[in-house]
């Protein structure tokens, strides 16, 4: 898939997310801290529904 956070990238950026949110930060102030890494988006910070479906990822693997 080009465009693409690298997996071990990606999965840093949604450890801290997840961490984030652990400690009580709303998920719009999450995406204001993140930025992506690599790719045509890079520099760029992940939109808040995104950073939602990074969390619900959780949640799904946990079903």
């Amino acid at each position: 898939m080009p465009g693409a956070v690298p997996p071990s990238r990606a999965d840093d950026m949604a450890d801290y997310a997840r961490s984030l949110r652990a400690n009580g930060v709303p998920v719009p102030e999450i995406a204001r801290k993140l930025v992506i890494t690599s790719g045509k988006n890079q520099g760029k910070r992940p939109s808040v529904a995104t950073v939602y479906r990074i969390l619900a990822e959780d949640t799904d693997s946990a079903e």
